[in-house]
Order: structure tokens, then C-alpha cells, then sequence
């Protein structure tokens, strides 16, 4: 059997010719057979000299393409195996610094933060001190954050354990200090969290005071423990300090602030702080939330509200305020006595009340804040857009000014498909409500006017009009083209055509006072109907907390309709209707929701929603 197999053909094959690959590596080693074994056979497969087989210069040049490949394959293991060593150094150095104890401390406490594992973060925090772990900033910050989460304790079911926790978060911070470990704003905002959970305001409050020291600026985060305990003591001295501080620090109270001062001071009975606040919301909200507008009810509806105001003022002066304000409010404080009529309705589409019948106001728009506005948002234009921003700016210098800007890739969407008819109808129909009859200023990515719908032959001819009128902007590609819509409508004061809500972080960059405001009175919306586009015009007057000249009052809320009517000493509520915020700003558009607090002398009108 065995000399069947060593004879057979096959085997032979294998066996007697060198078979030649393609593979230089593999023909080196078939030309190298004399080391080699036969699995077959324990004797060397090839045994004679190649020549036997291939002629004198077929086999040079085998045994030269193999001399060449070997001294390639051994030139270049040399870098290939030292970029091998680095990439194992570097997992190896990498595996190492996991493996620290600080880093296995951090991951560990990073988990117990995720999972709200106090107890156990305070156990780790133990061990790492007996184990003589170094601490640093993030280490302390979670212990510290954990500490001042009590929730955290409730949910766990640990509530006993809730004056001990926070005895041991001001420890840890006692040790912090000692370590020489710097704290940073979010070290002292878990303090005055731990401060606030344990009741005390003041301790709060001089924990932000101490950020001074270390360079830190505080944010409305790090007031709120003191503020919110002030007011829950009923302690308004220390609360209108803490507000005071807030300015002091250009630090600006949101909704939940103001509507918590507002509370006190009703509760309290400072009737003039209660003014002040209004307005204060009127400012920075403009539309106030359910639970906001509960705390107005509940002060309009005391025995409080009732005493005070003026019997007889100058009402030329009332007026001369409203004008130098720029309407919506005159600043002279509480107009009228006797009890308040509390009414929550609604106002039809010329902002006309249909509680009271007055008329609503279009406020205007401070000069200066306009360019102060415009300053910033230049400034962070160019932070983002750079260099192609400076671009657009020296265009619009050449092609403007605008009488409305659109945006085209808001517009242009039709079922979900961009289209270059419903953008065209638009940008038609706002040449038409133009007072020059201006072609209007059209934003769009250069991707838009480059590719798809593009290059169809008549949306190309009508890209090619618009381009050489001087209405069509192409954005680069690396842009994002809100920065260009925007700019331009505020650079020149005009319209501006689109359904965004402007939400985003980008906006959000623009602060939620002034921003708002502008955005009122110049965004125009749109929709499609049976008859085709529509566009919303911005309402002709100001969604916002408006003052009369009689000493009524009418407060825009973001959840809906509410009026209440007093006759003597019965005050009936009555509730129209409701609405989601997200519906809101819809139905300010077809009908304006709002609230209206109206109060005379003769004890006939006051209305509220």
C-alpha cells in the first residue's frame, strides 16, 4: 500500500516538480526545499539541484525574485515590529493608568452617582482614605453631589440616614480643604444644596458669598438653595438680599425665582415688592406658567391687594410714562381701590380684551437694546462661522438693506420634499406686502441650490433670477445657515419668514429676554390651506404683561383662559378653555389667549387670566 501511495502520479506531482506561486514569500520558500520536510515522506522533498527541472536562466531569475523577496521581507519587519512594540507599550500604558486606584475610585463613584448609591459612595469614600488614595476635584464633587441629594436617600428608603449624610458631605468638604483641593462653582453649589437641606438658608447664602473668594462666579444654580429657603422660612430680608446679590452678579432670575419671591411678598403683604416682581416678570417671562399664575390669583384675591392704591393720580403723567416705556406699563404703581374683579378670557385678533374691551398695545422695541442685541449676536456668529461670516456681512453691505428675510430651507419643505414652487410662492407674496416692492433676501444652503431639485432645467433658471437680483444667499456647506437668517433680519430690522421656533441651544445662546421679544414682532408664519400659502403676520399687538392707563392689568398665560368676576363680596371663576403650550403659540396667531386683571375706582373693573 505504501508503495501504491509513493508512486502514486499524484503525489509525484508534489513531490518532484517545485510548484511555483504567485506569492513571492511562497516561491521563495518552494526554491528553499532542501530544508524542508514531505508530510507524506520523513526525507527531504527536493533533493536535486533546481537546474534539473528549469533551464539555466529560468532558474536565475527564480532564485532572484527569491533573493529579493527575502531581503524586502527582512527590511521592512524592522518598522512593522517597532510599530507593533509602541501599540502594545501604549495598551499596556493605557491598561496601567485604568488600573490606578484613583482611576478604579472614579469609576467606581461615577457608578454610584448614576445609580444614586450614597451609603455605598460613602463606603468607597472611606476605604480610599484608609488606603491612602489621592483625591482629587471629580472624586470630591461626586461625594459632595451625592451628599446633597436627599431624594436620593428618600428613593433609597433611607431617610433615617439623611441628617448623617449631609453631616458627612461637610466633612468631606472640610477634608477637601485640608487635601488643598481647589473648589470650583459646582463644589460650592452641592454645599449650598446640603445647606438648604438642612434648613439653613443663611449658610447657603454665605457659601456663595465664599465663591468670591476663590475667583469662582456664581450661577442661578447656586443661589437657588438660598433663595427657595429664604422664602420657605418666610424670611424677606434675607430673600431680597439674595436677589439683590443675583443682580449684583448679573446673574438673572428665571420664572421659578420670581414666582417664589412673588409668593413671599404676598404673603408677607409687601404690596410694593409685589409690583416690582410683576414687572419683573413682565421682562424676563412675559407669558406666566399655571403655578405663577396661581400666586398672582391668590394676591389679587386678599384682603391685601384690596387696600391698597391710589384714589386719584395725575393721569397725564400715568400717560407720559406709558410713552416714555414705550408702552404696556406706566410705572406708577397700584392705581385704584377696593376689591379686584378676576376674570381669565380672551382677546380677539386686534387685541381687543372681551372682558373689558380695551385694546392691547404693540410695545416697542428699546433702540439701544436692539443694537446691543445685534452686537452679540454678531459676536457669536463670528465665533462659529468665522471666516465665511465676514463674507455674508461684506454681500449684504453690497446687496441690502431687505425688507423681509426668508428662510428657504424651512419654507421650501413640502411633505417632507423640498420645493422650489412653494418657496417661489412665498417669496412672491412677501414682495407684495414689501412698502418698495423689494425682492426679499432668500437664506439657503449651498447644497439646496447645488444638487436634487436644483438642477432641474426651470428651477435653475429661477436660481439664476434670484442670484442675479441679489435676493439668493447660498450658505457654504461647513455653516449653518440659522446664523445668516437671523443676522440679516436683525441687522436690518425687518420681517422674517419661517415656522422655526428658534429653541435650540443656538438660540438659547441669545438669552430669553430681549430675544423673545424681538421674535414677536418680527417672525411671520406660515401654513398651507386649501387656497395655498398663507402667512400669519405677527400679531399687532404685544403678547405680555400689560399695564393701562387706568391701572388694569392683562397677563398672557402659557396654559390657558381663565377669567373671574367679583360683584361685592362673591367672586365667581369660570373656566373658557385650555390649551398646551406647544397649541399656543398657534392659537396666538388666529386668537390671542391671554390674562386681564382690570381695577377702577368705582370698584367696577378688574380682570385677571
Amino acid at each position: 500500500m505504501s508503495s501504491l501511495v509513493k508512486t502514486s502520479p499524484f503525489f509525484l506531482y508534489f513531490t518532484k516538480i517545485p510548484w511555483v506561486f504567485p506569492c513571492q514569500n511562497t516561491l521563495r520558500a518552494s526554491l528553499q526545499t532542501y530544508s524542508c520536510r514531505s508530510i507524506v515522506f520523513s526525507k527531504n522533498i527536493l533533493k536535486y539541484s533546481c537546474n534539473s527541472y528549469f533551464p539555466i536562466h529560468t532558474v536565475r531569475y527564480l532564485c532572484n525574485v527569491a533573493s529579493a523577496a527575502t531581503s524586502s521581507v527582512h527590511a521592512s519587519s524592522t518598522p512593522s515590529s517597532n510599530k507593533g512594540s509602541y501599540k502594545l507599550r501604549k495598551k499596556l500604558m493605557k491598561k496601567d493608568s485604568r488600573d490606578a486606584p484613583e482611576n478604579v475610585l472614579r469609576y467606581k463613584l461615577d457608578m454610584c452617582s448614576k445609580y444614586g448609591q450614597v451609603v455605598k459612595a460613602l463606603e468607597l469614600y472611606d476605604e480610599a482614605r484608609s488606603d491612602g488614595v489621592q483625591l482629587i476635584l471629580h472624586h470630591y464633587n461626586v461625594l459632595l453631589y451625592l451628599c446633597s441629594s436627599p431624594s436620593l436617600l428618600e428613593t433609597s428608603g433611607a431617610n433615617n440616614l439623611l441628617s448623617v449624610v449631609l453631616s458627612r458631605g461637610l466633612e468631606i468638604y472640610q477634608q477637601m480643604i485640608t487635601d488643598k483641593v481647589s473648589p470650583n462653582e459646582a463644589t460650592f453649589t452641592s454645599l449650598a444644596r446640603i445647606a438648604g437641606a438642612m434648613d439653613d438658608p443663611e449658610m447657603a447664602f454665605s457659601l456663595v458669598k465664599q465663591m468670591e473668594d476663590y475667583h469662582i462666579a456664581p450661577r442661578l444654580r447656586s443661589y437657588g438653595p438660598a433663595l427657595f429657603g429664604f422664602c420657605r422660612k418666610l424670611m424677606p430680608e434675607g430673600a431680597y438680599e439674595v436677589d439683590s446679590h443675583m443682580l449684583a452678579s448679573a446673574v438673572e432670575p428665571e420664572e421659578p425665582e420670581l414666582s417664589a419671591l412673588l409668593k413671599l411678598s404676598s404673603d408677607v403683604k409687601r404690596a410694593d415688592k409685589v409690583y416690582e416682581l410683576l414687572h419683573r416678570l413682565r421682562r424676563t417671562v412675559r407669558q406666566v406658567s399655571e403655578p405663577t399664575a396661581k400666586v398672582i390669583e391668590d394676591w389679587f384675591n386678599s384682603e391685601s391687594a384690596s387696600e391698597v392704591g391710589k384714589k386719584h393720580w395725575d393721569v397725564d403723567k400715568v400717560r407720559e410714562g406709558i410713552v416714555r416705556r414705550g408702552g404696556g406699563w406706566h410705572g406708577e404703581g397700584w392705581l385704584g381701590s377696593g376689591k379686584w374683579r378676576l376674570v381669565r378670557t380672551g382677546i380677539d385678533d386686534n387685541g381687543v380684551c372681551h372682558s373689558c374691551a380695551q385694546k392691547l398695545v404693540c410695545i416697542d422695541i428699546d433702540p439701544k437694546e436692539t443694537e446691543d442685541f445685534a452686537s452679540s449676536l454678531t459676536k457669536l456668529a463670528n465665533q462659529r462661522v468665522k471666516d465665511n461670516f465676514g463674507k455674508f456681512r461684506v454681500w449684504l453691505e453690497k446687496h441690502g438693506p431687505f425688507d423681509a428675510v426668508i428662510d428657504g430651507a424651512n419654507v421650501g419643505i413640502e411633505n417632507d420634499h423640498f420645493s422650489f414652487i412653494q418657496l417661489k410662492r412665498a417669496v412672491y407674496r412677501m414682495r407684495e406686502l414689501s412698502p418698495s416692492k423689494k425682492m426679499p433676501l432668500i437664506i439657503l444652503h449651498t447644497r439646496r441650490v447645488t444638487e436634487g431639485p436644483a438642477r432641474y432645467p426651470n428651477n435653475m433658471k429661477l436660481i439664476e433670477i434670484w442670484k442675479n437680483c441679489g435676493a439668493l444667499y447660498a450658505t457654504p456647506y461647513t455653516s449653518n445657515d440659522d446664523w445668516y437668517w437671523l443676522y440679516a433680519a436683525v441687522r436690518f430690522k425687518c420681517l422674517l419668514l419661517t415656522n422655526d421656533e428658534m429653541r435650540d441651544h443656538l438660540f438659547q445662546l441669545l438669552g430669553n429676554t430681549f430675544f423673545p421679544q424681538w421674535k414677536e414682532k418680527h417672525q411671520v408664519r406660515w401654513s398651507i390651506s386649501r387656497n395655498g400659502l398663507k402667512l400669519h403676520m405677527p400679531p399687532p399687538y404685544s403678547i405680555v404683561i400689560q399695564e393701562s392707563e387706568n391701572g388694569s392689568l392683562h397677563i398672557p398665560t402659557t396654559t390657558g383662559i381663565i377669567k373671574t368676576q367679583a360683584s361685592g363680596a362673591l367672586l365667581k371663576l369660570r373656566f373658557i378653555g385650555r390649551l398646551a403650550l406647544s397649541e399656543f403659540v398657534v392659537f396666538v396667531i388666529l386668537e390671542a389667549c391671554m390674562s386681564s386683571l382690570c381695577k377702577s375706582e368705582n370698584n367696577q373693573g378688574i380682570s385677571f387670566c
